[in-house]
C-alpha cells in the first residue's frame, strides 16, 4: 500500500512526508521532536555512539548550527545551547561540581545566579564563598579550598560595571587546576572574549544581546576544549574514571572537550534544559547582527553617560567607558570596540526621583530585561536587588536613587531628549 492509496486519515498524517533535500541560505528550522532512522542498525548506532540525531532533547540540527556559530564567536572549541541563561549557568556548574564541592564566586553577579548558589546548590551540598574585592587576586586565592571545583564571575558586572581581570583570576584558577567560568552576557563576544584571556568556560543569557530582539529565551555554554586530564583529572573524577558498566570515560571519548561533552550528554538533556529549535533559530538570526548592534549601542551609551554625568539632577554615573569609573583603565585593556550599553546612574532626589523617572519616560521602556534593541530602564533597589540588605546594596552601588539603563539602537538624540524631559520634571518634583 502507498500513501496515495491509503485511506483519508492515513493520507492526512503521511502525505506531506518527503525525503527531498534543499540548500537553504538561512539556517533551516527542524521543528520536530524526533528524527526518522534509516534502518535498524542506524538506530542502534545512534544510541551506542551518539552520532547523528535521534531526539531533539539530545540534539537537533538547528540547535547544532547555532552552537557552532556561538562557539566560533567566543573563540571556543564547542558550545551547548540551552533553554535560558540560568540553565546555562546551572549546566556549566553541574558539569564540574558535585555534592561536597565548593565554588568561589564574585559577589558582583546577577541576583538569580546568587540565589542559585545560596538556595539551590547549597541544598545539594555545594557551598559558595563570595569575593567582594574582585580586583584583589589575593582575595580570590584565599577563598579557594581543597574542595573548590570552580571559580565564577561576570566579565562586566551588573549593575556597577565592575570589570574582571580575567587573566589574573584565570591564572589563579589554573594554579589549583580548576576552571574559571565567566558570564559574558553584558560584554558579549563583540567586545570581549574571555577564553582568549585564560577563562575555561563562558556562559551567556542568549536572551539578551545575542538574540537582541527580546523575543525568546536561551542560554549557551562555550568551552575552551583544553581540559587536561593529567593536570586537572584529580579534581574531575567524573570525567576521567570509567562510566557505568566499565564504559570508556568522558575524557577517553572527548579528550580536551570532556567538560562540554559531559554537559551535552549528561547534564543538559537529563535536567531538561534543551532549547526549542525555533528559539535557537531566532537566536542565530540575532547573532548575525550582534557586532552592528553592540557597536551602535556602545556608542549611544557613551554619549548618554557623558550627558548624564553633566546633568545637575544626577549624582553619579557608573559607566566603565567614563574616565571617572574606577575600572576605566582595566576596561580599556579588556573591552575592544566599546564599553557596553548597560550601566547605572543615581539621581539626587533618591527614591521619589527614581519613581518619577521610570513613570515619566516615553522612549525608554520600563521593564526587566537588558540587551534589547530598545532602550530599557529599571530601578534595581526595588526589583533585581530587593533581596539584598541595605549594606549589600551600598557595596554594589545600588542606592535609593539608582537606575539601571540598557541602551538600545534608537537615535541617540531622541534618547537624550527623553532623558531631558523626564529629568526636568524630576527636578521640579523634588525641588
Amino acid at each position: 500500500m502507498t500513501v496515495e492509496t491509503a485511506r483519508f486519515a492515513t493520507r492526512a498524517v503521511h502525505a506531506a512526508r518527503s525525503r527531498e533535500t534543499a540548500s537553504s541560505r538561512a539556517t533551516p528550522i527542524y521543528l520536530t521532536a524526533g528524527f526518522e532512522f534509516d534502518d535498524f542498525d542506524h538506530a542502534a548506532d545512534h544510541f551506542s555512539t551518539g552520532a547523528g540525531f535521534g531526539y531533539t532533547r539530545t540534539g537537533n540540527p538547528t540547535v547544532r548550527a547555532v552552537e557552532r556559530q556561538l562557539a566560533a564567536l567566543e573563540s571556543g572549541a564547542d558550545a551547548v545551547l540551552v533553554a535560558s541563561g540560568q540553565a546555562a549557568v546551572v549546566t556549566a556548574l553541574l558539569a564540574v561540581v558535585g555534592a561536597g564541592d565548593h565554588i568561589v564566586s564574585s559577589t558582583h553577579i546577577y541576583e538569580g545566579t546568587r540565589g542559585l548558589f545560596l538556595d539551590n546548590l547549597a541544598r545539594l551540598d555545594i557551598a559558595t564563598t563570595f569575593v567582594e574585592d574582585i580586583a584583589d587576586p589575593d582575595a580570590w586565592r584565599a577563598a579557594i579550598r581543597p574542595n573548590t571545583r570552580a571559580v565564577f564571575a561576570e566579565s562586566l558586572a551588573n549593575a556597577r560595571n565592575d570589570v574582571l581581570d580575567i587573566r589574573a583570576i584565570s591564572d589563579i584558577a589554573d594554579e589549583f587546576a580548576i576552571p574559571l567560568i565567566v558570564d559574558n552576557t553584558l560584554a558579549t563576544p563583540a567586545l570581549l572574549r574571555p577564553l582568549e584571556h585564560g577563562a575555561a568556560i563562558v556562559v551567556h543569557s542568549a536572551s539578551k544581546f545575542l538574540a537582541g530582539h527580546g523575543s525568546v529565551l536561551g542560554g549557551v555554554i562555550v568551552d575552551d576544549g583544553r581540559f587536561d586530564a593529567e593536570h586537572a583529572g584529580h579534581n574531575a573524577p567524573h570525567l576521567v574514571l570509567p562510566g557505568r558498566g566499565g564504559a570508556p570515560s568522558v575524557f577517553a571519548r572527548h579528550g580536551g572537550r570532556a567538560r562540554i561533552g559531559y554537559a551535552r550528554e549528561s547534564v543538559a538533556p537529563r535536567f531538561g534544559a534543551s532549547p526549542s529549535p525555533l528559539n535557537a533559530f531566532l537566536i542565530g538570526q540575532g547573532v548575525e547582527t550582534l557586532g552592528l548592534r553592540v557597536e551602535r549601542q556602545s556608542r549611544n551609551a557613551l554619549q548618554i553617560a557623558q550627558w548624564l554625568e553633566q546633568h545637575e539632577s544626577v549624582e553619579s554615573v557608573d559607566y566603565v567607558g567614563l574616565p571617572s569609573h574606577p575600572d576605566h583603565a582595566i576596561g580599556q585593556r579588556y573591552l575592544d570596540g566599546g564599553s557596553g550599553s548597560i550601566f547605572t546612574f543615581t539621581l539626587r532626589g533618591g527614591l521619589p526621583a527614581a519613581r518619577r523617572f521610570v513613570e515619566g519616560v516615553q522612549v525608554f521602556t520600563h521593564m526587566t530585561h537588558i540587551g534589547d534593541v530598545r532602550s530599557l530602564v529599571l530601578h534595581p533597589g526595588t526589583t533585581s536587588h530587593a533581596q539584598r540588605t541595605e549594606d549589600e546594596r551600598e557595596i554594589l552601588g545600588v542606592r535609593p536613587g539608582t537606575l539601571r539603563v540598557s541602551i538600545g539602537i534608537e537615535d541617540v538624540d531622541d534618547l537624550i531628549a527623553d532623558l531631558s524631559q523626564v529629568l526636568n520634571a524630576v527636578r521640579e518634583t523634588v525641588a
